[in-house]
């Protein structure tokens, strides 16, 4: 087939039209019997016959070229008997081109008569003279043998493509969707740091035992001096300070399999944090520890300066004791389950619909929610870990790229083995997570320093983490 510029494409169109509609010899009618037509009618089926055309240029232009089912057994193109064209196939019986199936079917169902222009009747057919004269283009269909009763109805056809969809969804919904799959230095860095999460955290918490115990060492907690004397300003300023921390729970289950619950005053007066206060300084230095020996596992990081990894684990150590928290997290009753230790939040007072405004237990619930990987956590303290903007870090592109190559792993981890589209949004979820998270940083830090400034409780490393200068 010639196919030539849009251009002359459209000018060849205009030229076969204006030769249609000009012809004297051209006598169309919409019956078999001959009988004649008005100036009208004519008009009017003049332009069917131009949309014949029109519509065998749209045919013809999909033909592709390479189809490997155009060619014969010994490699030669097959050929339509109609016109000499490449052909598609059989097509109403017969061997032709998509053009000539288009037209064949057309004008069969339009039920037309056609005369030859040139009242001869025995013009010749090829894919360059098609176009000149339709009715010597039906007669040859109809002397190759295409038959009119094997063009299907317009419900037929539409049932067939209805088909044919079905059949193809059908055919994606039991393939798995083709991803990329992780490279060779995105699965060493994931296998690295499952090895040093698994070093360096037990989810049991066997190693958590010199700790101290409220209303065990101490049965009456010291009250700090704001809130003992009389001033109304400073325990304003201590309200102020705790109205949004929620009294924690603590259940024991001890070796012996005795059960020990702890539950703080309700009063909100600030009692209750306080005589947890010691018990929550010992849990966090503990996993505190854990998180630097986390860091130090990782190459990536013992190969910084030694002033970069301090102000990265100063800045996100809290951050990735959180992301740590959250995979002992029950959502179902709303503890941390650490071992033989568990933790809970009570309020009283508005339940559960008030302790969700809470932020940090919000972020585990939202968290937890979203049934992550191991893989996938510590793929997020791996970000959370290596952020170049926190105060203090000189290499900055470094840690960027840093972060940038576990960010990148991450999503192509979830790309490989998460199914779509359940977890389609999985990534940018996880993304929204951390940045909530680094909001959640801020504001605890801000009220552990507030707290510690009236009370302090903080031990060593907890002082040199939250840079605590002493008074």
């Amino acid at each position: 087939m010639q196919v030539g510029s849009p251009l002359e494409q459209s000018a060849q169109g205009a030229n076969d039209a204006g030769r249609a509609l000009g012809s004297p010899h051209l006598a169309i009618s919409t019956n078999f019997q001959g009988s004649g037509v008005t100036l009208e009618e004519r008009h009017r089926e003049s332009w069917s016959h131009v949309s014949l055309l029109e519509g065998e240029k749209e045919a013809g232009s999909g033909l592709s070229s390479n189809d490997p089912s155009t060619e014969e057994d010994d490699g030669e193109p097959k050929v339509c008997r109609v016109c000499g064209d490449r052909a598609t196939g059989y097509h109403f019986n017969v061997m032709t081109c998509e053009g000539c199936k288009g037209f064949f079917r057309r004008v069969m169902k339009r039920n037309i008569r056609l005369r030859c222009p040139f009242r001869k009747g025995t013009c010749e057919i090829t894919q360059k003279t098609r176009r000149q004269c339709q009715a010597c283009r039906l007669r040859k269909c109809l002397d190759s043998g295409m038959k009119k009763e094997m063009i299907m109805s317009d419900a037929a056809v539409e049932q067939r493509r209805a088909l044919i969809k079905r059949k193809k969804r059908e055919q994606l919904g039991t393939q798995a969707p083709e991803v990329k799959g992780l490279t060779e230095e995105q699965q060493k860095m994931i296998l690295e740091l499952m090895d040093a999460q698994t070093k360096t955290f037990d989810t049991t918490f066997s190693h958590f035992k010199d700790f101290w115990l409220p209303g065990v060492q101490r049965s009456h907690p010291e009250i700090p001096k704001p809130i003992a004397a009389s001033s109304e300003e400073e325990t304003a300023k201590w309200n102020s300070i705790t109205k949004e921390f929620y009294p924690i729970s603590l259940r024991l289950q001890g070796e012996d399999g005795s059960i020990w619950n702890y539950k703080p005053s309700a009063d909100r007066s600030g009692k209750g944090i306080i005589s947890l206060l010691p018990h929550m300084a010992d849990l966090s230095t503990y996993m505190f520890k854990g998180i630097i020996n986390f860091a130090k596992v990782i190459s990536y990081f013992r190969e910084l300066p030694i002033e970069d990894q301090i102000s990265l684990l100063k800045g996100g150590t809290f951050e990735l004791c959180l992301l740590r928290f959250n995979t002992v997290f029950n959502a179902e009753t709303g503890s941390w389950d650490c071992g033989r230790l568990s933790y809970y939040l009570e309020d009283p007072a508005g339940g559960l619909q008030q302790l969700l405004l809470q932020p940090v237990l919000k972020f585990h619930y939202m968290l937890k929610k979203l049934q992550l990987h191991n893989e996938e956590y510590v793929l997020m303290q791996a970000i959370s870990l290596f952020s170049p903007d926190r105060p203090g870090v000189v290499q900055r592109c470094v840690v960027d790229q840093l972060q940038e190559r576990f960010t990148m792993a991450l999503k192509a981890y979830i790309e490989c083995k998460r199914p779509q589209p359940a977890h389609r949004f999985l990534f940018l979820k996880i993304i929204a997570i951390l940045t909530e998270l680094r909001s959640i940083n801020a504001q605890h830090t801000k009220q552990l320093l507030q707290i510690e400034n009236i009370h302090p409780f903080a031990t060593p490393l907890m002082r040199e983490l939250f840079s605590i200068i002493d008074s």
